[in-house]
Formats: structure tokens, sequence, C-alpha cells
């Protein structure tokens, strides 16, 4: 199933003005399926954790047991890391088949602190520097501005370029740092008011 499947509530339903794909209801990407570039299917997503600190989304909880044969463990993939291809109703991973197999995981029925130091620094040796939860490059991309939103970026389609490591750079739209539309009104406001000071001036002349 795709988020098109479990949109009851109909937000994808008008492509041109609705909220998708930059906006996306968080109960309608579980159960998603994950490819990576190689148009291989890993899993799919189980969960998604919430910093409730930050309001940003910290990692994607999958599944990749039913598609590699290593049974009922987890896997917490930094968000940042998951590309949404809006083309064919999915996310991608860009990592191969045979590294998730060294990813850091864990069993269903013991989860791990995931905000503890030792926890994120597994993720950060397996998915590369600025993936630790937090602190440190992944913190900073909160607070800039300029893009849609903290998490994964938007792709066109399965095939997009990305570098050829876990930690390779991204491809697409980000959607990482804050709110759309709020940060040019002060720059916008300043020079409206600028442009009124010189009016009255050729007015007085």
């Amino acid at each position: 199933m795709s988020y098109l499947d479990r949109d009851i509530l109909g937000m994808y339903r008008n492509n041109d003005t609705g909220p998708g794909p930059a906006l996306m209801g968080a109960d309608t990407l579980l159960g998603d399926d994950v490819y990576n570039h190689s148009d291989e299917q890993l899993g799919d997503i189980k969960e998604i954790m919430l910093d409730m600190r930050s309001g940003q989304i910290a990692y994607a909880v999958l599944s990749f047991g039913g598609m590699l044969g290593m049974g009922e463990k987890l896997f917490a993939v930094p968000w940042e890391r998951l590309s949404l291809d809006t083309i064919n109703k999915r996310f991608v991973l860009d990592v191969d088949k045979d590294q998730l197999k060294n990813a850091p995981g864990f069993d269903k029925n013991n989860w791990p602190d995931m905000a503890s130091d030792a926890w994120n620094q597994q993720l950060e040796d397996f998915y590369g520097n600025g993936t630790r939860y937090g602190t440190g490059a992944g913190a900073r991309r909160m607070q800039q501005g300029g893009d849609l939103r903290g998490g994964a970026s938007l792709q066109s389609g399965s095939g997009g370029s990305r570098s050829g490591s876990p930690s390779g750079s991204q491809s697409g739209t980000s959607m990482s740092g804050s709110r759309a539309g709020t940060g040019n009104l002060q720059s916008d406001q300043g020079s409206r008011s600028s442009l009124s000071d010189e009016d009255d001036l050729d007015k007085r002349s």
C-alpha cells in the first residue's frame, strides 16, 4: 500500500492545492514501502519517531526482515536519509541490501534509548556525520530557514542520483529547516519601508 491508499481524509485528493507532498499526514506514511536506488525493495515503515522538544521527526523505524531474511528486527533510520518518491508513491533509502545487514537494529520487544549518546553514535557511524539526533549538524539543520521542513527530501522518481554511500549527500528538494514562508518577512517589510520613504522625499521636492 502507498500513502494514497491510506488517505481516508482526502488530503492528497487534489494535487494542485492540497498539502501533499510538502506536508504529509504521518498516519498515511506508516506501512509505506522503502526501496533503494537499485529499485530493490528493502522493507517498510513501521513507526515515525517525533522529537517532542523540537517538533521535528527524528527517526523512521523500518522493518527489513521480510525482504532481507533478518527476522523481526527493527531499524531506526535518520529521517533525512529518506527521500519521498512521489512518482512511485514510496520512500527511497540509498543503502545497498548487503550494507543493511550491518545497520544498527533492535528487537521489537526491547527498544533502545534513542536519545542516548551510545545509540546516536551507532547510527552516526553507520549513516554518516550529521545524523546524530538532537546535537551537532542535525540540530543546526532544524534551526536553518529557507526550506520546507526537517526531514526527508522530495524526488521526482526512484532514479535520482546520490553519492554511493549511506553518508552521501542527497538530491531532490530538501525539506529540512524552518516552516515555509516565514523567513523573508522582515526583509520584505524593510524594503517596503525604504520605498515609501523615497516616495515621501519625491513628493516634498
